[in-house]
């Protein structure tokens, strides 16, 4: 990992807290569907009170080391682990790993001393939200999923409020201290975008329907295979494919682009703006943030939710929109016999991307992120009168 200032490698380098400060601590990461709604949080925190001091805590190793810091705000590592489902050898080292973050956290509450705590999901927000409870601190937990994960079940029953997704939560959380308020999604996702311009970004024409594929950095196999076997597919039916394929289908998948001109392919996309605004139809697992997203956007969308996520929650965020007529969901076991059929009936059929564009932009919420800060700021508020 590259060095950066605004990652604090010692205790001794937190700041420490000075009188009239506000401060918050927000703890969480491993996935960006943790890591980029903490950002919209923490940007709309810093909008509304711009003095308001903001410490990141994540785990040593994962991806909010990069991220957090590339963002702008300072993060600190704790030495823990998540459970290791498929070698239990690994998880040998876990009580001593989670003891250590614990004692790791004691020393950032005492010395940073924040005014409130936010967890955002992913096995760092556990020990940080938890002593914070047992100092009276008040604690938020960001649920993005439509199925919480039993952390956060745990978490929710002494956090000061909840903030989920969807309705129907209360069955998880305290009806008292749950509140909707959408997954805050990246300000970016609201920017107007013409299909033209976004085309032209993919060198596509604007006069041929568009499929975009997220195929992902993980998990995501069965649609890439589905989607390279069925590739002279989209060329007999006049359609286009920006296809982004994650790291270990690219090179096959960028043998394909080479033969055909109507595909355009990546293993990541860093402007996933431009590639909603070109899309007709999206392929795409059915993670929480890409749902919010798509929601934001509003897109007709096929999610094939991925089958070894914790308790089957991809599965449940998509449910949760199939209920409400706003998505399509093929589960994983189904892809290569009903995928390409499912997405060349959709594309064909106007009337039906319009029903399904506008019931999911129903579900979307652009000021997620809003919401969210005005709540904790009125408790700061409140704690400091």
């Amino acid at each position: 990992m590259m060095s950066n200032g605004n990652i604090i490698e010692k205790l001794e380098d937190v700041i420490p807290a000075e009188r009239g400060d506000k401060r918050i601590i927000i703890a969480g990461g491993g996935t960006g569907g943790h890591i980029f709604p903490a950002l919209a949080i923490a940007a709309a925190l810093k909008k509304l009170l711009p003095g308001i001091e903001i410490l990141f805590v994540g785990a040593k190793g994962k991806m909010e080391m990069d991220k957090i810091p590339e963002a702008g705000y300072k993060i600190i590592g704790l030495t823990i682990a998540g459970y290791n489902r498929s070698s239990l050898i690994k998880n040998i080292s876990l009580p001593f790993k989670l003891a250590q973050s614990f004692l790791q956290v004691t020393g950032i509450l005492r010395k940073f001393k924040p005014d409130v705590v936010i967890g955002v999901g992913g096995y760092s927000s556990f020990p940080v939200l938890r002593l914070a409870q047992t100092r009276d601190i008040p604690t938020f937990v960001h649920e993005s999923n439509s199925l919480p994960g039993k952390s956060n079940i745990m978490l929710g029953k002494r956090a000061t409020k909840i903030f989920v997704a969807t309705d129907g939560m209360e069955k998880y959380f305290p009806a008292g201290k749950t509140v909707i308020t959408g997954n805050p999604v990246r300000s970016i996702f609201s920017e107007k975008i013409s299909k033209h311009e976004a085309l032209s970004f993919f060198g596509l024409k604007p006069e041929i329907k568009t499929v975009f594929v997220i195929g992902g950095s993980l998990g995501a196999k069965s649609i890439n295979e589905t989607i390279a076997k069925n590739i002279d597919v989209f060329k007999k039916n006049n359609l286009q494919l920006i296809w982004q394929t994650g790291k270990s289908f690219a090179v096959q998948a960028a043998k394909a682009e080479e033969e055909k001109n109507n595909i355009w392919t990546n293993a990541f996309i860093s402007r996933m703006e431009y590639a909603y605004a070109a899309a007709d139809v999206v392929v795409a697992r059915a993670g929480a943030m890409t749902i919010a997203e798509l929601a934001v956007v509003g897109k007709a969308a096929v999610f094939v939710p991925y089958p070894f996520a914790a308790e089957d929650h991809q599965a449940e965020n998509a449910l949760a929109l199939v209920r409400k007529d706003a998505a399509i969901m093929i589960r994983d076991a189904d892809v290569q016999n009903h995928l390409m059929h499912t997405l060349l009936e959709l594309i064909k059929d106007e009337k039906r991307i319009h029903e399904l564009e506008t019931n999911i932009l129903k579900t979307a919420n652009e000021h997620a992120d809003e919401t969210i800060a005005d709540e904790i700021l009125k408790i700061i508020k409140n704690k400091n009168n």
